[in-house]
């Protein structure tokens, strides 16, 4: 079964729904395919009384899938996805190798730049095969469109930029990292992120702190999608005559 996980009150149900069906009517195995895998980010109650989402969907995916197959989940306070959804097989792939070869091929002397410290992991894999220049920001999030961003000392004077991240929801933290890199003198800024949630107005504030281009992987369908994923899940499928979910090299 085949389903990201964006806009998730309603998916969440009809995934259940159907995986129940399958295995009602004889299905022995069932795997889950979901690029976007909701409810990750909350690993821990930020609030008394507050629900651990990441468990508990966690749960109600291991108790109705054998194994579960997403990109890039938005992990914290855990190593493995195998912690958050704990089927017998849990296989977290990640994108970030693509966006080398997809910004070799159009800004190839880009400057990447994570807007956070959780970002440089992103940047590690995505630079591993193509020697990008990088650097890493300092982020302090006051709330979820109060952010202020210190960039690091680098030379950004006519460069082309791009802001690299796992993820983009409101936008915010990526718009006042543009900001920050078009007023030390970037000569463009660029984003790719893997999921493009884009809540709201995202790109057109994103557009309004002067960023270029907005370029997305489709585990969220969104206009600004560049970066195909199936061939990176298909790695992770069962060969012929093999048994399992096979993890790809760079999955856990």
């Amino acid at each position: 079964m085949c389903r990201s996980l964006d806009h998730p009150n309603d998916k969440l149900v009809e995934t259940i729904l159907a995986a129940e069906a399958a295995r009602r009517n004889g299905a022995r195995s069932i795997t889950l395919i979901a690029p976007y895998l909701c409810y990750m980010r909350q690993d821990i109650a930020f609030n008394p009384g507050e629900a651990i989402s990441q468990r508990i969907v966690g749960e109600w995916l291991a108790d109705r899938f054998d194994a579960v197959v997403t990109v890039d989940p938005h992990l914290h306070r855990v190593a493995t996805l195998a912690e958050a959804v704990p089927a017998a097989s849990a296989v977290a792939l990640s994108a970030a190798a693509l966006f080398g070869a997809y910004l070799q091929e159009r800004e190839p002397d880009a400057l990447l730049v994570g807007p956070d410290e959780e970002s440089a992991q992103w940047l590690a894999a995505a630079t591993r095969d193509h020697p990008f220049e990088t650097a890493v920001c300092r982020k302090l999030r006051r709330g979820d469109r109060d952010v202020s961003i210190d960039i690091p000392d680098v030379a950004l004077t006519g460069r082309s930029v791009v802001l690299v991240d796992d993820m983009a929801s409101t936008g915010a933290t990526l718009a006042v990292a543009a900001r920050r890199c078009l007023e030390r003198g970037a000569a463009t800024v660029d984003v790719l992120v893997v999921h493009g949630l884009f809540v709201g107005d995202a790109v057109a504030d994103l557009r309004r702190a002067g960023v270029r281009h907005v370029w997305s992987t489709d585990s969220v369908l969104h206009p600004t999608n560049a970066l195909p994923l199936a061939p990176l899940l298909a790695s992770a499928m069962p060969r012929p005559g093999a048994s399992g979910i096979v993890a790809p090299q760079g999955g856990t």
